[in-house]
């Protein structure tokens, strides 16, 4: 049995800081671990339907498509400025205001079709490690080498957003890492057009 280099790839793609990561840790900060949960399992579900379509042969569809795909990158960058000036306006968990809630599942599966480094990430691999399978096989590959690697990404940074919660005692330490994540992922979005 051989290593399959598919998978350092894609751990080191999704570990990275992108979209999923800022959002999850600033979750797990915010809402703790546990209501983070239904967050966490959207963005593995949706990283796995993202990357499997992908291997399935969308990737390059769409990239034949200039306009739908400045299209998409238009609404990506403002989905993603959106949620950046929701972080920098953010306040601690209110349980009691009915809105001031975490990604719910759908809205985490959804937010994957607009993620650029979702897309970047599968695009590559698709490209640069073909299995040589069938296109459903090769989109099953993907989507399970994605979807379960990105389950751990996942729960490490929302883990990490909670136990970091501990030390924002104070309200000045809680805004500067709410502007911090709001920043990064506004950064995101201006790195959807390069």
């Amino acid at each position: 049995m051989t290593f399959d280099p598919l998978y350092l790839f894609v751990f080191a793609g999704l570990f990275s800081p992108g979209p999923n990561v800022i959002l999850l840790t600033a979750s797990g900060a915010r809402f703790g671990f546990a209501r983070t949960v239904p967050h966490i399992l959207g963005v593995a579900a949706g990283v796995g339907v993202t990357s499997g379509l992908t291997g399935a042969g969308i990737g390059a569809l769409l990239l034949s498509y200039p306009a739908l795909t400045f299209t998409l990158k238009l609404i990506a960058a403002a989905w993603i400025l959106w949620m950046a000036w929701s972080l920098f306006t953010a306040t601690r968990a209110n349980k009691n205001l009915s809105k001031d809630r975490p990604f719910t599942f759908i809205e985490a599966v959804l937010f994957q079709w607009v993620n650029p480094k979702v897309w970047a990430v599968a695009l590559a691999a698709s490209s640069a490690y073909p299995g040589g399978l069938p296109p459903l096989q090769e989109a099953l590959r993907l989507a399970s080498a994605f979807s379960g690697l990105n389950l751990f990404v996942c729960l490490f940074w929302a883990a990490a957003g909670t136990a970091l919660a501990l030390l924002l005692s104070s309200e000045k330490a809680w805004r500067i890492f709410m502007t911090v994540m709001a920043a990064a992922l506004a950064l995101s979005a201006v790195m959807v057009f390069l």
